[in-house]
This record gives C-alpha cells, structure tokens and sequence, in this order.
C-alpha cells in the first residue's frame, strides 16, 4: 500500500501536479491539505478519472480543508474540530485492513512565535496540545493508525536549512518542536520518513515562493510528514520525498511525501 500526503495549496489550481502524483508515484491513498475549496466544488471527476473512487472531502471555501483520496473502499469516515474553531483541519477514514488514517493540518502560526500576542500562534500551539491529548487518552489501544499531514513544525535540525538562523521562526522554534515531540511521543509514533531517510540528512518538503530559484538556494524546511503507530511500525517498507515536484508547472510549495507499507 502506497500512502502519499502532499499539501497542494489550492486543489483547483494543481490538475497538472494532481495527474503527475497519481501517474508517477501511484499511490493507493493520497492526502491532501489546503484544498481551499468548499466540498461541493472539490474536483470529484478529476479524483475519480484518475482512479480514486473513494473519497471522504472535509473542505471549506478559500481555505484549509483536507480530502482523502483513495483507490481502496474507505469506512467510518469523519472529521474532528479542534480548539472550538471551525476550520477544516482533520479528516479520519478507515481503510481496508482496519488502519485509521488520520489527515492533518496543522495552522501555519503567523509570523510571530508570540501566544500571548499571536492568535494564529497560540491556536497552533492549541491544536497541537488538543491531538496530544486525545492520541495519549488512546495510547495502548494497539490500533493501526497513520497519521500524515502538513504539520508546519520542522522538527529536527536537518529538517530546516538553517537550524541557527530559523530557532526564532515559525516552524522550527524550540517550544514548536518541543511541542511536536510530546505529540508524537503520546502515542508512540514512529517518524516513518526518518525511518527510512538518516536523520543526519538533510531533507526539506516546503520551500518558499519567495525564493526566485528555490532549487540553488535551496532554503526549505520538512513540514510535511508521516507517522506510524506501534502497531502498524513494522509494515514499513520504504518512503520517499518528491523533492522534484517543486519545479513541475505550477507548483504548490509543498511536494508529496510517500511511504510504502506491506499490509
């Protein structure tokens, strides 16, 4: 089963990238974030064309939203609001094989990594708390979960350019990934990406439209993610980041990222 999450910024504006994903990596099940589309407007025919015939969209007009696409049958699909706030951020579906599928995103946080004088800040720090203690309410359930999204904190310090330059920068501040870290420990999660790819390397998912030649300067951060529950953890046969994606015809400034399980 090939499992590819990929922040596409705007669903409607990435039939070219959305055809190459399906075409190229061919995964089983693709996540989106940031759809930014109501679900009534959501690109159904496109979807189904390319073979995804199961859909569970959770999406709301001009922002966020989160889709699961998938070629296998979806069950029990619904959606979790966060923090008393409406948007459009979480969708769950459960696929063949009992494995729960969680869709992610996570707010940006604005630019200043302030609670106390950042709204957007706070409500990431919120919504991160929020999944912290639901997963750690279930830690121990022995499900087969895998939890992907745009998480917007880049953990590491191989997953930003500059591990010195961004501590005091939305995505990679120390309460951030202190943040993410608890969020992952709550429930055991394995970082299926770094799994696979040696945390000592280098690896970015986002780079900034701001970058006139993102490729040279090479400036990116690893904001997109996949996580892997105990007991799922040991079906993990491989993963990879679309690193190329970037420089398709309009791009999103996210690529996808894909693991491959044996289930």
């Amino acid at each position: 089963m090939r499992i590819t999450t990929w922040n596409a910024n705007s669903v409607r504006l990435r039939e070219t990238a959305l055809r190459r994903i399906a075409l190229e990596i061919r995964p089983d099940v693709l996540c989106l974030q940031e759809t930014k589309v109501e679900d009534g407007k959501f690109p159904r025919e496109m979807a189904e064309a390319l073979g995804y015939h199961h859909l569970h969209i959770h999406g709301q007009k001009a922002y966020h939203g989160v889709a699961i696409l998938s070629k296998l049958p979806l069950e029990d699909c619904h959606s979790h609001k966060w923090c008393g706030i409406e948007d459009s951020r979480h969708a769950v579906c459960t696929l063949p094989g009992g494995i729960e599928i969680h869709d992610l995103y996570i707010p940006a946080g604005g630019d200043i990594p302030d609670p106390e004088v950042n709204p957007k800040f706070r409500h990431k720090l919120a919504m991160v708390a929020d999944l912290t203690d639901y997963f750690a309410a279930r830690r121990g359930d022995g499900a087969k979960v895998v939890l992907v999204g745009d998480l917007n904190i880049a953990p590491l310090e191989t997953d930003v350019w500059s591990h010195r330059q961004l501590l005091k920068v939305v995505s990679h501040t120390p309460v951030e990934t202190e943040a993410l870290n608890r969020l992952q420990a709550s429930y055991g999660f394995l970082d299926a990406v770094r799994a696979v790819i040696p945390p000592e390397q280098k690896l970015f998912t986002w780079w900034s439209y701001r970058n006139r030649d993102w490729a040279a300067s090479d400036r990116g951060r690893r904001l997109d993610h996949v996580w892997l529950s105990p007991a799922l953890a040991p079906a993990l046969r491989g993963a990879e980041v679309c690193r190329e994606a970037r420089g398709w015809d309009m791009p999103s400034d996210h690529v996808p990222v894909t693991v491959e399980l044996e289930v």
